[in-house]
This record gives structure tokens, sequence and C-alpha cells, in this order.
């Protein structure tokens, strides 16, 4: 299927901001009904505050009126959705259909290359700066892999801790989150994430993203399974690193400002000044 259905669906509002109509890419998707349709949608919003998004900011609900087939009219729901909420449409729509697969390939390109320019402008922040984007990102991703950990049977709180340390041991050379606290020397109030700096928060990210999706796409089941997964996630990020010649993330330096300091003179900066 080509790509250009996706493109030509998509509309432009006033302001110039690009969205695509629910109603119409149902139509797309080959949903014949809305209810079902209507399903994958809730499945997206969903995922959509697990992952630290407004729902709100990626699927406007808008009523309209339609024509039925008596001449009367009847109020007919529909979203204008962004970018990001299509992409997990098609992410949470029926795997079976072809169209699903086209359309998540679409939106995937579409969403690298706003990324693309994203990084444009992340390349133009300084250390510190990148370092309070990439722990917000990395923040929101966490709860992303939480969502796809629980689904795949990880579901107390002591299971997820020992999930997450099979994430670090893979990406740090067999070093527990235990071992990475202290070789940083960190009070034990102190969080590992909040003493990186940006190159080890981006392996870090890397490696929350990937197992997210490896679980989903996998659909892994099982302690045991999941932490396998997490473990062979972060080693194969590792094993990048060391491919590209790059330092290991247990050798980076750790900053002498943590990012809750960051994030404190951000504040005072940004505060307004008292007119005198």
């Amino acid at each position: 299927m080509s790509h250009n259905l996706f493109e030509q669906a998509k509309q432009h509002d006033e302001h110039g901001v690009e969205f695509w109509s629910a109603r119409i890419l149902q139509d797309i998707l080959e949903y014949s009904e809305w209810r079902n349709f209507s399903k994958a949608i809730d499945r997206a919003i969903t995922a959509c505050e697990k992952s630290g998004n407004l729902p709100e900011d990626h699927f406007v609900e808008v009523n309209k009126m339609v024509v039925i087939g008596s001449g009367a009219q009847r109020e007919q729901t529909d979203y204008r959705l962004s970018r990001y909420a299509c992409y997990l449409i098609v992410q949470n729509g029926d795997p079976n259909k072809p169209v699903i697969a086209a359309g998540q390939t679409y939106f995937a390109l579409q969403t690298r290359r706003q990324e693309l320019a994203d990084e444009a402008a992340f390349a133009r922040l300084n250390e510190d700066q990148q370092r309070l984007l990439l722990r917000r990102q990395l923040a929101d991703h966490n709860s992303a892999l939480a969502e796809a950990a629980h689904n795949a049977g990880v579901e107390h709180p002591r299971d997820y801790a020992i999930f997450q340390n099979y994430g670090y041991k893979g990406l740090y050379g067999g070093l527990s989150q235990t071992d990475i606290h202290a070789r940083k020397g960190l009070k034990k109030s102190q969080k590992i994430l909040d003493h990186m700096g940006s190159t080890e928060l981006a392996a870090n990210l890397f490696r929350a993203t990937q197992a997210a999706d490896k679980l989903k796409r996998e659909q892994v089941q099982g302690k045991n399974a999941a932490n396998f997964v997490h473990f062979e996630v972060g080693k194969k990020v590792r094993q990048t690193i060391a491919e590209l010649g790059g330092v290991m993330p247990e050798e980076l330096p750790t900053p002498e400002k943590s990012i809750k300091k960051l994030e404190n003179e951000q504040k005072r900066l940004n505060k307004p000044k008292d007119k005198k």
C-alpha cells in the first residue's frame, strides 16, 4: 500500500498545524465499524498517558452533525489526531491487517524525520541543557518500559527492581544498580540517573526504548523472559558502544551538578524578578 494515502489524508488547521481526522484514518485502516476502531483509539490514549504525555494535546475530540438516511441529522464523534496519536493508533491496531503495517512504517518514518530536526536543535544545547532534556525523556520512556514489563508479567515492585537490574547489568558489563551507585559515590537517597552526563543518559534512554519495544513487539511473557530480554538489550547497546569506539558507561565521569540542582538553577533563572 502506498504511503501517499496517509500523506494525502493529512490536514492543517488555521494555524498551519498538521492533523488527521480519526474518521478518515478509520477508512484508510479498513475498519468498517467505528466501535472497533474506537477501541484502538482508547488503547492509544492509554499508551499516551502511560508515556507521560497529555492525551488532550494529541487526541482532540470534535463532534459534528452528519446527515443520516432519513434526511435527519445526528451528532458524530471524531478526533483531530496529531502525528504521534496516529502512530500510537497504528501501534495498537489489528496486527493482522497489512494496512496497519504500512501505517506503522509511514508514521515511524515521519516521526524519525521530526526526530532528525529535533537532533539538530539538540546539538545546539549545552551539556547541562542536554542532560535536563534527556533526563525528562528517560522518565517518560521508563514509564513506557514499566508498562511493557507489567504486561509481560513483571507485576510487583520487587520484581520490577530485579527487572531493572538486569538491564543495568547488560549495559554496564555486569554491574548492578547498587554497584553503579557505589562507583558514583552517591548517598543512599540519590538516584543514579540524576548523576549521569548526557552520553550516559543517552545510552540508558536507548536501552529503555529498545527494551520496551522488544517486549511489546515479541509479546514476551513471564518474569524470567522479560529479565532476559532487558539484559540482552542492555548488552547489545554496550556492544554497539564498543563497536563505535565509545567509552563504556561505567567509565564515564559523574557530573558535579545533579539534575535536581540544574532544575533548581533553571527555576531561579526563569523566576520573574520583582520590580522595584
